[in-house]
């Protein structure tokens, strides 16, 4: 039978293969079409191959299901089985998980990031164990001799009358049996979930708490040589000579040598994801810590190139040039901006500035790769492996299929690891060398060569009428980019709200060069957008002489009908009114010195409202008492314990950037270097964090990001109801908050 019928849809054996193991177990795979984060099973020829997840069954009743999606710390590798495991009705206690490698002939969006994994795989996961579930009910029915409808599961076994099998002694039957339509497969109604909805701890716990191998950084292959890579500070420069005999005399040293690949500019993957070619200095050698210290003997002469000219301080006056002259762009226009600003009875005016943001993982930048047999054969921490793959082959000159990346889990990430820089530079290094390297960034290296979440300026201006209602809204944002594009993840959107809530708005832009490399962080814009977007409707609050929670709400009811947003005004505010509730909001007897400040913030399609509070010394000392958090992101969580987590982890994030942490510039060069001055929260800087859910009646969403963007805005807004300063740059650690 055909994958793909006459119609263009998924055959059952398309949809389904089944495989016979020895000793009589059962392999069950699933295909899906590209489309199928929205739930549907049609497909074309192309889309065939997609392979997303595999059921191995044994006699023994165990199932070991395959965790496709790399594991960041998100909680898939543990989600997406669970999935899995609950349609097929078998207990979690005789699942076993496995991590996948990447395979793009067999598994389909295998990757980590925009909270994208429940949105895209909670149907067709369980479709994949409903489906499984259906041939061992079959086997069994026909080893009874009754209808399938006769027969129920539970606890892994079949049931019909007094008469049991177990799916270990059905196995065997069930891969003989032709697989169900993918379309008419039944799923369980969310009253009888066994697992989904359950605190269901993380696979790797115990690997993770004993310290087993597990990580990209824990990889070890026979014949392994370590290597270190050495770059231009000033971004982008290029080595024109080097001491390399000297360095190859050094002990422990095995081989030193210049890697360049400019003639390989260039990506396979979508605009967002390229990473530049590498140059620079590899050593390499017995032992990571010997060719490390080799590497303090380098001395190389480099062409900077033309970065070298750029700043923190440069980019600063040229924002605030660009602010003070027509906008380039025009991203929106919504009636009569600078007419209703004119003729407002209030206005207000705030120039807001975010700072360039490194992602700090705790485990720095890691590659194993090996030559052999032809092709390449890689172990890392990765989190984009097919845009890798190709960018990988581009660069190599070599096939895709011909390079196996096996997937570790990841210390870290938070959106560095979209982009493969260091596993390009492995690939050199490993086929230059002729052996198998591992090659391991220091965290110098890793907080310097970022790709760093982009700095921005914001000059705004607010009208409100008599009643104080918000009637104008202009913001002329100044960022990074190149024509009409911006550097990636420098873009405000044209739908950020206030867009649609404000009867007059104009989102005009204009851009300045930049030759430091940019990518995603956590929520990407949106970790920036909330701090700017929340912190101003805050100060038009105070201007209107209103309760800045309260202001929101109102300006969630004010879009025109007919109009168009990104999100439900009403399920936001459905958490806004919920942290209100459970923070006590405007009715806490707090004392001198603490107050509570707001935001919200719809982000990878979860809709989240933060409570902050916090004290401020007259000293200007600064502490962050609590934080609440209400969070919609449909009507089920998988895992309620991953769930909080999640949510936890997100808002201390958010805290952590906030309070003391930025990226600075001097003649190409990133200043900081290591946590002594990037630093991240500290466990005394961190406060209770207590999140509550809405459950609404929407499909289920991811987690990863969505918490995090309200807290810095909701963090400034309670500082300045304690101390009446606005804070409109960050980090705050910059500021005097002292107060009388």
């Amino acid at each position: 039978m055909n994958a793909v019928d006459k119609t263009g849809n998924l055959s059952r054996r398309g949809f389904l293969h089944v495989t016979a193991l020895a000793g009589g177990g059962m392999l069950l795979g699933a295909r899906f079409p590209l489309d199928g984060a929205r739930g549907a099973f049609a497909a074309t020829a192309d889309a065939e191959t997609a392979l997303n997840a595999f059921i191995r069954l044994t006699p023994n009743g165990i199932a070991t299901i395959m965790a496709q999606n790399p594991e960041i710390g998100q909680g898939v590798k543990t989600m997406l089985p669970m999935l899995i495991a609950e349609e097929l009705d078998i207990p979690w206690s005789q699942v076993r998980v496995e991590q996948a490698d990447f395979d793009a002939t067999k598994y389909r969006g295998q990757m980590a990031g925009g909270s994208m994994a429940t949105p895209m795989h909670y149907e067709s996961m369980r479709r994949v164990g409903a489906a499984a579930r259906a041939m061992l009910v079959e086997a069994a029915a026909k080893e009874w001799k009754t209808k399938p409808e006769k027969c129920t599961t539970e606890a892994g076994a079949v049931h019909f009358k007094n008469k049991s099998l177990s799916y270990g002694e059905l196995a065997s039957a069930a891969a003989d049996i032709e697989p169900p339509s993918p379309r008419t497969v039944p799923l369980k109604d969310a009253k009888d979930f066994r697992i989904i909805g359950q605190e269901i701890p993380g696979v790797d716990n115990p690997e993770i708490v004993t310290g087993k191998p597990l990580f990209g950084i824990d990889v070890t292959v026979p014949g392994m040589k370590y290597a270190v890579f050495e770059k231009c500070r000033v971004h982008g420069g290029k080595v024109k000579s080097a001491n390399l005999d000297a360095v190859k005399a050094s002990p422990g040293v095995t081989d030193a040598f210049v890697v360049d690949s400019a003639a390989q500019a260039g990506s396979a993957g979508p605009s967002m994801f390229q990473v530049a070619p590498p140059n620079g200095i590899a050593i390499v050698g017995d032992s990571w810590w010997l060719i490390n210290e080799a590497r303090s003997k380098l001395e190389v002469t480099w062409d900077e190139g033309p970065t070298a000219s750029q700043s923190t301080a440069a980019f600063d006056r040229r924002a605030e040039e660009l602010s003070k002259q027509a906008p380039e762009q025009d991203l929106r226009n919504d009636g009569d901006a600078a007419g209703a600003l004119a003729s407002a009875a209030k206005t207000l005016e705030a120039a807001y500035q975010y700072p360039f943001l490194a992602h700090a993982p705790l485990e720095p930048q890691n590659t194993t790769a090996h030559f052999h047999d032809g092709g390449l054969e890689m172990w890392a921490p990765i989190q984009t492996p097919q845009f890798a793959r190709g960018d990988l082959a581009k660069a190599l000159g070599i096939p895709e299929d011909q390079i196996t990346i096996h997937l570790t889990r990841m210390g870290g990430g938070f959106g560095r690891r979209l982009y493969w820089d260091y596993m390009l530079e492995a690939a050199l290094i490993a086929r230059q060398a002729g052996v198998p390297v591992k090659l391991v960034w220091n965290r110098e290296d890793d907080t310097r060569f970022d790709y760093f979440r982009p700095g921005g300026y914001h000059y705004l201006q607010g009208g409100l009428d008599e009643a104080g209602n918000l009637t104008a809204w202009r913001d002329h944002f100044v960022s990074f980019g190149e024509g009409r594009r911006f550097a990636p993840s420098a873009e405000m959107m044209p739908n950020e709200f206030p867009q649609g809530f404000v009867p007059n708005f104009a989102l005009q832009a204009s851009k300045m060069p930049l030759g430091i490399p940019t990518g995603a962080l956590r929520a990407p814009t949106s970790n920036a957008i909330s701090f700017v977007v929340q912190s101003f409707i805050d100060e038009l609050a105070a201007e209107a002489g209103k309760d800045p929670l309260q202001f929101r709400l109102d300006l969630l009811d004010s879009a025109p009908a007919g109009t168009r947003t990104a999100f439900d005004p009403k399920r936001m505010k459905a958490v806004l009114e919920l942290v209100r509730d459970k923070s006590g909001w405007g009715k806490a007897d707090l004392p001198e010195g603490t107050a509570q400040g707001v935001a919200f913030h719809f982000s990878h399609r979860g809709y989240f409202a933060e409570v902050v509070q916090a004290t401020v010394s007259k000293e200007g000392e600064l502490g962050v008492d609590r934080i609440w958090v209400a969070g919609d992101v449909g009507r089920q969580l998988v895992n309620p314990s991953n769930a909080v987590n999640q949510v936890q982890g997100a808002a201390l994030d958010g805290l952590g950037q906030a309070l003391d942490q930025e990226i600075t510039f001097d003649g190409g060069r990133t200043n900081e270097s290591n946590f002594h001055n990037f630093k991240l929260l500290r466990i005394d800087q961190a406060p209770p964090v207590e999140v509550h859910w809405v459950m609404s009646d929407n499909q289920p969403t991811g987690l990863g990001e969505p918490a995090l963007p309200p807290v810095p805005p909701a963090l400034c807004n309670a500082i300045f109801a304690v101390t009446g300063k606005r804070i409109r740059s960050l980090p705050i650690s910059k500021h005097d908050l002292s107060w009388t």
